[in-house]
């Protein structure tokens, strides 16, 4: 018997990070030495108060049987507790906190556990690439979003025609933005409400960046407006903030019907987030409530380094507020592949094409800053003697 794996699979998404990767080994066997600004892996462990906890919580028997699905009851208090303290907005750790094994655990089972096959869902072009694949897994219908430079990576929620927003069950959207690093002030939370009232749709915001913002930035919460807890969900991640993306901790937050429901979901398919993990999520929680954490510092470091870095090898790009990444345009008569692989090939510079993130993300790439300042700098030395190479400027 040949298996050869279901339609499915081969319909749930780019496979890009897989060809990059190839890419990555066959630079590598050619002999060069590979500066990855790839993947948005931070490249810093968590605090020491993070890892002690978590060193103490692994020495107690009583750590290793099975977990809530839910989270522990500690854990929904102290995040319930950090959202009061970051945003401003309170939380019933009973019904509108569940924890998830990554974000990624918790985006890839939502549309499961609130939509039926042959459901439509709205969802952003370019998108973070679960965002398609979750709908896939559960037979949903997506309506792409477009989004555009010139309108700021906002979508135009008044171009979805109303017949599809009428029947769509949700809307998915991610600011700070990945891969686009745009932000959305309040002015567009409040539209997006009104939008979302109108047409009887909730609302899942993916904000795995919100403490990753520059220049005094501060994103907001979409329970920051006004009876957005009533037909919105949020998700936030440990894993950016907090450099604890190896640990797997993050939770979705908000109306209590879509909570319960993905907690339903969890409760067939996992035992959650193994408790020592969730004791070190508590102690990260905690720190930062105490002393705020200085990623965002770091990343805005990095970023004005880099792009001056860019600019000096020239490549001007965008300065953006907030997220780890750069998104970059490519020069003119190169598509998002070609220049990823013949930089990876030629400079050993790992960045991803845009298209992985969905069609309108063709004539960009992603450039991750997870080196220190002085590889970054070297990345951007390298992509300049390669544009000089190639005649690029």
């Amino acid at each position: 018997m040949f298996i050869s794996g279901s339609q499915r699979l081969g319909r749930l998404g780019s496979a890009i990070f897989a060809e990059v990767g190839a890419w990555k080994n066959e630079a590598a066997a050619r002999g060069l030495e590979v500066i990855d600004l790839g993947i948005g892996s931070p490249d810093r462990p968590p605090s020491a108060r993070v890892m002690a906890a978590l060193a103490q919580a692994v020495q107690r028997p009583d750590v290793y049987g099975y977990p809530s699905s839910e989270g522990s009851q500690a854990f929904r208090e102290t995040v319930a507790r950090w959202f009061t303290h970051r945003f401003g907005v309170a939380l019933d750790p009973a019904e509108e906190i569940v924890a998830l094994m990554g974000s990624q655990d918790g985006l890839s089972h939502l549309a499961l556990s609130i939509t039926d096959p042959g459901d439509l869902a709205l969802v952003p072009d370019p998108g973070y690439p679960i965002y398609a694949a979750s709908l896939e897994l559960a037979g949903v219908q997506p309506y792409f979003m477009p989004l555009t430079e010139p309108n700021g990576f906002l979508p135009r929620l008044d171009e979805i025609p109303q017949e599809v927003a009428d029947q769509a069950k949700f809307i998915l959207l991610n600011y700070p933005s990945n891969p686009l690093a745009a932000v959305a002030e309040r002015e567009f939370f409040e539209r997006l409400v009104a939008f979302a009232r109108k047409h009887r749709l909730l609302i899942v915001h993916d904000m795995a960046y919100s403490e990753m913002a520059f220049d005094g930035f501060r994103p907001i919460s979409i329970f920051e407006i006004e009876g957005a807890k009533d037909i919105a969900v949020e998700f936030h991640s440990l894993s950016k903030s907090f450099n604890m993306a190896g640990c797997r901790i993050a939770f979705m937050v908000g109306q209590k019907d879509a909570v319960k429901a993905l907690r339903v979901l969890k409760s067939n398919i996992d035992y959650g987030v193994f408790n020592a993990v969730q004791e070190a999520g508590i102690a990260a929680l905690e720190e930062d409530m105490e002393q705020p954490v200085q990623v965002g510092s770091l990343y805005e470091r990095r970023r004005d380094v880099m792009i001056a870095a860019l600019a000096e090898a020239g490549w001007n790009v965008p300065k953006p507020k907030a997220t780890m990444f750069l998104w970059a345009r490519v020069p003119s008569g190169w598509t998002s592949r070609q220049i990823s692989r013949e930089m990876l090939m030629q400079a050993g510079v790992v960045v991803i094409p845009g298209d992985a993130f969905g069609p309108s993300g063709e004539g960009y790439v992603r450039i991750a800053l997870v080196q220190e300042e002085e590889k970054l700098v070297e990345a951007a030395q390298r992509i300049g003697r390669f544009f000089r190479d190639n005649g690029i400027g």
